[in-house]
């Protein structure tokens, strides 16, 4: 437990800032927010902010997604019921619109710049320990955002972050609780644990107790909802032999490509800074003696070594290297590109202080050839061509796909095919039907309900898909025979752990009155005893350690607790608490971890508490 509090202590401000783009999103339930296309419904009111039903719709979609990732792949979602889902997704949009008021409120803000910052510094979205632009948009693409959608969503989840770093940041804890904390969780138990198997097999379940479980659980028992769609689908890279490019054209290219080669200036420079310490004017004053001993013919190197405050360059002899434009500052660049070769400049003012700078060399560009450009030149201008060519087709298949009744036409008018998927549910299947936007436009009112081509749908830079449902698979109720061997080995589980617990419970009565000898073997089975076990011992089901924790301590050796509890296999452990160890005082270093680990969790609950008075305080309108 100590070795959880240490995790789970350090870092949270951070980790509950870059955390929620990988974590927080897949558990809060809020993340499914977009610009909704449309504000026509209203789902809420928030003290006069609306929450579309747009927004609810792909809440709603989002939290169905979890759940099956949460559930695996074999769970029906047919089971999921479809009332609690939206009141679940609307709950939290209702939720995190009260939290950005309240940030909002509370005068909470950042600049574009930390937004930045977050994003580029976020393992998920580098290659090799950089930021990879093609990797940002592929993991945000996963979750079905754009760039400038992520960014709202993550510049909301900043500002709520801070909320929440301000509230729960500071809470703090006495000097008792942490003793109190310390003792407990350095305590150990003495026990003694006896399992008994269930066996379902020794079980009969007769052909009625399955029926009435069939007719009670009715819901239960549906295929999923699924649906077949046709597409169509474009690929930019389906026009790159489409597309031709001249040989004036690729000579003018070369012109531009080579009037923008630049020389490249060898500097070096002496620094003064001007710091805390520094003011302008002693650090001007400092450069103007330097510039005087250059004019009488000290060498600038020399001064360099002794007087720059460049620690990059000074022990060069301030040599800064070969470098072209854009690569100082401004002033810096403008002071050394007025220089001729082995001149000194004036005085130049920079953000960090003082410069002198001396040209020591003009490196001139090296020109390529027409014949070694030719082919780099060509691919750049196809792309140029074939990305407009995109843009345009991609607008012709929207425009023909709004137009038409199917997509036979729109795919004949652009020399596409019109493909067809397999079924898959609101959990996607594989392929394109992973794409979360193209689950959520097969499942839309529009497409599912009113039989409407889909707008066109980003799957990646390169790839466009517009789709319409071809067949709509609703949820129909399963034939018992369909699922009656289910039924019938779920129940024989349930009533053989009923036996073992009315076992368990007459053998409890009997060893508390004293008509059962303790240690006595039962059904061939004997007591395992374990001494000194702590709260996080391995070895030991956790819900086995669980039911020995919660035990109150014993009155005496003669009298020791008694408890069962029931495990996921249906296996039941009957539990004697024998004792309890005070364990060793806690060290400095073990009382400062615990310590902010109460004062983490306190201001959780501080935070949950200020989250239920935003509720309690709201004008709240649900539709």
């Amino acid at each position: 437990m100590l070795q959880n509090i240490r995790d789970n202590s350090q870092g949270w401000i951070a980790k509950t800032i870059i955390g929620l783009i990988v974590v927080l999103m897949a558990l809060t339930g809020f993340e499914a927010i977009f610009q909704a296309a449309s504000h026509s419904q209203d789902a809420a009111k928030v003290n006069g902010q609306t929450i579309s039903q747009n927004e609810l719709s792909q809440a709603v979609d989002m939290q169905r997604r979890q759940l099956m990732q949460q559930l695996g792949k074999d769970f029906d979602p047919a089971l999921l019921d479809e009332k609690m889902l939206r009141e679940a997704a609307l709950k939290g949009l209702i939720d995190r619109k009260l939290l950005l008021q309240g940030a909002e409120d509370a005068k909470f803000a950042f600049s574009e710049a930390a937004l930045d910052q977050v994003i580029l510094q976020t393992p998920e979205f580098q290659v090799d320990g950089k930021f990879d632009a093609n990797r940002f948009d592929q993991v945000i693409r996963q979750m079905g955002y754009g760039r400038l959608q992520f960014r709202e969503m993550l510049a909301e989840e900043m500002l709520i972050g801070q909320l929440r770093t301000g509230l729960a940041g500071s809470s703090f804890v006495t000097d008792k609780q942490v003793d109190a904390f310390a003792r407990l969780e350095k305590q150990t138990r003495d026990f003694a644990s006896l399992t008994f198997k269930a066996n379902p097999a020794a079980v009969k379940v007769s052909d009625e107790e399955v029926k009435a479980h069939y007719d009670q659980h009715a819901k239960e028992f549906m295929t999923p909802d699924q649906v077949v769609i046709d597409y169509i689908e474009l690929k930019k890279s389906s026009f790159f032999d489409q597309v031709k490019v001249d040989e004036d054209q690729l000579k003018a290219l070369y012109e531009k490509e080579i009037a923008n080669l630049a020389e490249q200036r060898h500097a070096a420079h002496i620094l003064i800074d001007v710091n805390d310490k520094v003011t302008d004017a002693q650090a001007k004053a400092r450069i103007e003696e330097i510039q005087q001993r250059l004019a009488k013919g000290e060498d600038f190197a020399t001064l360099a070594k002794e007087f720059s405050q460049d620690p990059g360059s000074a022990t060069t002899g301030g040599d800064l290297g070969f470098a072209g434009p854009g690569v100082y500052d401004p002033a810096f660049e403008d002071a050394l590109y007025q220089l001729n070769k082995d001149q000194v400049s004036q005085p130049v003012r920079t953000e960090f202080g003082y410069h002198l700078i001396k040209l020591l060399g003009v490196e001139a560009p090296e020109v390529p050839s027409f014949a070694s450009l030719k082919d780099k030149l060509s691919r750049e201008l196809k792309t140029q061509q074939v990305e407009q060519r995109f843009v345009e087709v991609t607008k012709a298949l929207e425009d023909a796909a709004f137009e038409a009744s199917d997509l036979a036409q729109p795919a004949q008018d652009l020399g596409l095919k019109v493909q067809t998927s397999a079924p898959f549910g609101r959990e996607g299947g594989e392929g394109i039907t992973a794409n979360r936007s193209v689950v959520q436009a097969a499942f839309s009112e529009e497409v599912i309900d009113e039989g409407s081509n889909s707008n066109a749908i980003e799957l990646d830079p390169e790839t466009v898909i517009v789709l319409r449902a071809k067949e709509h698979r609703k949820p129909e109720q399963l034939p018992l025979q369909a699922v009656a061997q289910r039924i019938s080995e779920h129940l024989a589980k349930e009533k053989a752990t009923a036996e073992l617990k009315v076992k368990a419970d007459t053998l409890i009565a009997g060893l508390r009155d004293g008509s059962i000898k303790p240690g006595t073997a039962h059904d061939g089975q004997t007591w395992k005893t374990q001494e000194a076990v702590t709260r996080g011992q391995d070895g030991i089901e956790p819900a086995e350690l669980q039911a020995v924790f919660r035990l109150a301590k014993p009155e005496g050796k003669d009298k020791p607790e008694f408890s069962s509890v029931v495990l996921a296999d249906g296996s039941l452990v009957l539990v004697q608490l024998k004792g309890v160890n005070e364990g060793a005082a806690a060290t400095d270093e073990e009382k400062q971890q615990i310590r902010r680990y109460l004062a983490s969790r306190a201001g959780q609950q501080d935070f949950a508490a200020y989250r239920k008075q935003l509720e309690a305080t709201a004008d709240i309108t649900r539709y």
